[in-house]
């Protein structure tokens, strides 16, 4: 028998589907308050996952579930560089 190897699943806080890590954008508060894309995955800190879709990025900034769930006020200015990040990724698809 061949054992095989557990995909970790992530909630994506736009459209709220479960996904696999690995297709999922980590946004994360790091321990100094500060909030980054994750492209590793192993920064320390309260992390918070997203698809890297424009549609997904809308929805969780309309909701404020990004503020939520980072458990601190995010900027407008913050949330352009986010967006054009993604928007980098989701042309990389």
């Amino acid at each position: 028998m061949t054992n095989k190897k557990k995909i970790p699943l992530r909630i994506c806080i736009g459209c709220r589907e479960k996904k696999p890590k690995m297709d999922l954008v980590r946004i994360v508060r790091t321990p100094e308050n500060e909030i980054v894309l994750d492209t590793t995955g192993k920064k320390p800190g309260r992390g918070a996952y997203i698809c890297p879709l424009e549609d997904c990025f809308k929805k969780a900034v309309k909701g404020k579930r990004l503020e939520r769930n980072l458990q601190l006020p995010v900027s407008s200015d913050l949330i352009s560089e986010i967006a054009e990040t993604l928007k980098q990724k989701e042309s990389e698809l």
